[in-house]
């Protein structure tokens, strides 16, 4: 089993990244984070006995954008990876493919893969995932990816996907600033695309927006929100998915 597991994480409202953390903690006791959000992280060139978990939501059924651009300033050099794509309920269509063949192509070998829940960032569908069936199945998944890593094994899982990827484009909105904002200046401060502008945090750069609900999410005076005809129009859009509960589903 390795001692660490570098965990490389897109995760703008946190789920991406807790079902991350429950994956490697199945695998090796210690973790080493790194965190794309973060447009100022350093991008680290890792080495062939290191075991990296990369992890990033669905948006649309694609990876997004921000998240290929940054991903491609790390360098795999024959680490070992784990691909997880993390989706809200409905589908996550050619995320988990885009990911594989992204890490494959900045050097990784892909040893094992993850379509794996997390409740939606925008409408409360698979609301509480993970939850602590998840907990107890990817802890198991994660001593099966540390034993067949123990074992020396170079097979790389196949995974579902299309090629040609599907064209997603993004929704058309950005999230609406109410009269309880206090100016704190936390959305400024942690939006990943830098689409709030440092002193006017009232205000949000739709050229840059890539509607990953991070601002709406930390925000402490609930002051940021998508318009609500929107939101009841994906509410009854999603309802569907979420009559019953999706399983996790694991590649090895």
């Amino acid at each position: 089993m390795p001692q660490t597991i570098k965990i490389l994480h897109f995760s703008p409202t946190g789920g991406a990244r807790r079902v991350a953390l429950l994956l490697a903690k199945g695998m090796a006791p210690n973790v080493r984070e790194y965190d794309l959000c973060d447009p100022q992280a350093e991008p680290t060139v890792f080495h062939p006995d290191d075991v990296v978990l990369v992890a990033g939501p669905a948006y649309g059924g694609r990876l997004p954008a921000m998240m290929t651009g940054r991903l491609k300033k790390w360098q795999g050099n024959g680490a070992r990876a784990v691909a997880a794509a993390v989706y809200g309920g409905r589908a996550y269509e050619d995320t988990l493919i885009e990911l594989s063949d992204l890490l494959r192509g900045q050097g990784f070998r892909v040893m094992a893969a993850a379509a794996l829940l997390a409740e939606h960032s925008i409408v409360h569908i698979a609301a509480g995932r993970p939850d602590e069936q998840d907990a107890r199945q990817l802890g198991a998944f994660g001593r099966q990816i540390a034993a067949k890593l123990d074992h020396g094994s170079q097979e790389e899982p196949a995974v579902p996907g299309s090629h040609p990827y599907k064209e997603w484009s993004g929704m058309p909105a950005v999230p609406q600033v109410s009269e309880a904002c206090t100016g704190c200046g936390l959305c400024a401060e942690k939006c990943p695309a830098r689409a709030i502008p440092t002193g006017q945090p009232d205000t949000t750069d739709p050229s840059r927006c890539i509607l990953c609900m991070r601002c709406v999410a930390i925000c402490p005076q609930q002051a940021r929100a998508l318009p609500a005809p929107m939101l009841e129009a994906l509410r009854g859009k999603l309802a569907p998915f979420d009559a019953e509960r999706r399983e996790n589903e694991l590649f090895l």
